[in-house]
């Protein structure tokens, strides 16, 4: 991961001896003249004995309690940065408090990311709730993984939390370390950019040359994926502790609401997403499962063409070669304060706020919105993957259902490193032409409409093996010849029907491949355009390998290719793409 660099205010402190208070250490660092006063070094300890260093700003001389924003991130990022924004907290009237997660600055604890940060979120609130200066309300904001630790804060929700701001929120074992199953090779030098040691690695982590270089000679050599670290010649503690957990058992739900636990999150949200970010299907999950098993949940979205560093800053001028609207821009941390505010403090409901959702459609410079997700379309329509060609490579996506059992042939030969599949990542967004190696299916012209969600489907197809790799990705084709990235995804059919426990497929049989999970867009298309959708396996250097053998695919080598994998995609495959008419 990248980490951005800002023009930041220098900081001179002048340290005193810590003194033991209860579960606390405190050091106060006081800038000469200071309008603040900084509690720099707090330790809070945590029930099972712990530590959580976390540092405190409120405004110097002020004794009357306040409600508290809590930003709680295994970021150590410069001294600055985060003070910066703990004093802007201050001067909006709360009292700012900056809490990293367990091993990470002062905390001698072991750093296990994700593991522990839901009951360590209830011990720093609670901590909070009891201090002098807090008048008994919390609310959090921040985002990625500050983003996650909001969600499983609220997992087992203390009393004092009344609300969280989540921007891009990751969700382990979903959007990553995986994605529907599938390892995500980018994940792998997050490990050592966090756990390196009690700040962050940059220059580990920043090393683009030499994760690269490791990633390739994995896909040339064919060893297995689990050998990743044994290439690049430094043992990874946290991948392979990841890795041991392909399903999404209990060690990955565990880290943050699951199912019923969303029953008990009754506080209103407001989360900020984008359509080209990463790690979306993480922070769409969360919104959907709070509406399913608590409805009656205040839950607010705003969500526009923007990337995972993008949405954090209020959206971006240009994403993955596509120039955004100007409208599409907003100013994050002013929205967010105004609904701390009116969450915390009772003012007015933020106007920015039209209904539930909030989206910019692209293509467009304007905002819309609607009571839920699901409002977001009027219809769907529903295309199927017919065997008719139209052109060289381009078959028919028809309306209507085709003649059963007719179906394409796909070879994959997995020892052949020299073909990479599935090029489905939306960079560029807009581009000439779309990779030919799988199979392409295109609509008619269309009206002009917008696709508005996320689309889904069902794919039937037989294999001579036990396991698959699939991917699916939805484009526009403008009347112009121009191909717009709408969205993809990408997931192991072993777990499509339940991603907690693997079922493999019979060779030879007849299957379906349901998905669901894939990234939400908003996106006004031209009358004249055709939606397009490329079907295929997910073979490529970027992330894990499935040679379709039936092992635990990151045991799996090259020699578990052996005969290649033979694919018959039948024509009454379909997939539903949600519009707005």
């Amino acid at each position: 991961m990248k980490v951005y660099t800002f023009i930041l205010i220098l900081l001179i402190f002048f340290p005193i001896p810590a003194v033991q208070a209860q579960q606390t250490v405190w050091v106060s660092q006081q800038e000469k003249g200071s309008l603040y006063s900084i509690q720099d070094s707090v330790m809070i300890r945590t029930k099972d004995g712990e530590e959580i260093s976390a540092i405190v700003v409120s405004k110097k001389d002020d004794h009357t309690p306040r409600p508290v924003i809590l930003q709680f991130t295994i970021y150590v990022r410069d001294q600055g940065r985060d003070m910066q924004s703990l004093k802007e907290a201050a001067d909006r009237g709360y009292v700012g408090v900056m809490a990293y997660t367990r091993g990470k600055r002062f905390s001698k604890s072991e750093i296990y990311p994700y593991e522990t940060d839901g009951k360590d979120a209830y011990d720093v609130i609670d901590w909070i709730s009891k201090q002098p200066w807090c008048n008994g309300k919390v609310g959090m904001y921040g985002g990625s993984y500050n983003g996650f630790t909001q969600w499983a804060a609220a997992k087992n929700l203390h009393p004092a939390l009344k609300t969280i701001v989540p921007y891009v929120a990751n969700r382990p074992g979903m959007g990553l370390p995986m994605e529907n199953n599938i390892f995500i090779n980018p994940n792998y030098e997050w490990s050592f950019y966090v756990s390196n040691n009690k700040y962050l690695d940059n220059k580990t982590g920043d090393d683009r040359k030499r994760f690269r270089d490791m990633m390739f000679r994995w896909w040339e050599t064919g060893v297995a994926y689990n050998k990743m670290d044994s290439i690049d010649g430094t043992p990874n503690r946290l991948f392979q502790r990841w890795i041991s957990h392909p399903a999404f058992d209990s060690y990955w739900q565990n880290m943050a609401p699951y199912k019923e636990d969303f029953a008990r999150i009754t506080i209103p949200v407001l989360a900020f997403d984008g359509y080209y970010n990463d790690s979306q299907n993480s922070g769409i999950y969360y919104l959907r499962e709070l509406n399913k098993y608590s409805p009656h949940t205040p839950v607010y979205l705003v969500i526009g063409p923007y990337g995972h560093f993008g949405t954090q800053m209020g959206g971006q001028e240009v994403i993955n070669g596509y120039t955004v609207s100007k409208n599409a821009l907003f100013p994050i941390k002013e929205y967010t304060y105004q609904w701390l505010d009116y969450i915390l403090n009772g003012t007015e409901k933020p106007a920015f706020l039209k209904d539930k959702i909030n989206y910019q459609v692209m293509g467009t410079d304007e905002w819309r919105s609607a009571a839920s997700l699901e409002a977001m379309h009027n219809t769907y329509l529903k295309f199927y993957l017919s065997s008719y060609k139209v052109s060289n490579n381009e078959y028919l996506l028809r309306r209507n259902k085709p003649e059963p059992n007719q179906f394409l042939i796909q070879k994959i030969d997995f020892a052949d490193r020299t073909i990479n599949n599935n090029d489905y990542y939306p960079d560029p967004v807009i581009r000439e032409s779309v990779s030919d190696n799988g199979y392409i299916f295109m609509s008619d012209p269309l009206d002009a409409m917008i696709v508005n969600g996320s689309f889904l489907g069902n794919i039937k197809l037989s294999i001579n093996k036990k396991d698959v790799d699939l991917g699916v990705t939805l484009y526009e084709l403008t009347p112009g010849g121009q191909y717009f990235h709408l969205s993809y995804y990408i997931g192991r059919a072993s777990y499509s029907k339940d991603n907690t426990k693997r079922k493999l497929l019979t060779p030879g049989k007849k299957e379906t491949i349901i998905f669901e999970n894939t990234h939400l867009i908003s996106k006004q298309l031209q009358k004249g355009s055709r939606l397009v959708v490329v079907l295929n396996v997910n073979k490529n250097p970027f992330s894990e390998l499935n040679y379709g053998s039936g092992k635990t695919v990151t045991t799996e080598t090259i020699a578990d290719a052996k005969e290649p994998l033979i694919v018959q995609w039948f024509n009454d495959s379909f997939v539903e793409v949600p519009v707005l008419k």
